[in-house]
């Protein structure tokens, strides 16, 4: 059973950057993909970012692509997601899950019924 708990959220304005890190206990992250999930009120969670421990392939959405970078520490078993030129609409609560990897992640990571293990998130506001 994996346990996250997810940090670095804050209040930014527009074009600022913030680092969010997702710790993991109780279980090593390395079998599993670690995606980052963003949720507004109203919204459905959507999937931002994923990283698969074992080989370190990454998926991004299409709106942060050449902004956010995702990366993994297996041997502090953790998750990081550097945030660059943040806009408004990255505000929301990023959580961080794992599922089972899969070859088609760009298919896996856009769904977050297939992950589990939840955090309690990280509040990310982007104002001026």
């Amino acid at each position: 059973q994996v346990q996250f708990v997810e940090s670095g959220g804050d209040l930014v304005q527009p074009g600022g950057s913030l680092r969010l890190s997702c710790a993991a206990s109780g279980s090593t992250l390395n079998t599993y993909t670690v995606g980052w999930f963003r949720q507004v009120p109203g919204k459905e969670r959507e999937g931002i970012s994923c990283v698969t421990m074992s080989d370190g392939s990454t998926y991004y959405v299409e709106s942060v692509k050449g902004r956010f970078t995702v990366s993994r520490d297996n041997d502090k078993n953790t998750v990081s997601l550097q945030m660059n030129n943040l806009k408004v609409e990255d505000t929301g609560v990023y959580y961080c899950a794992a599922a089972l990897p899969d070859p088609l992640l760009s298919m896996l990571c856009v769904r977050s019924s297939y992950f589990g293990f939840w955090g309690q998130g990280t509040q990310v506001t982007v104002s001026s």
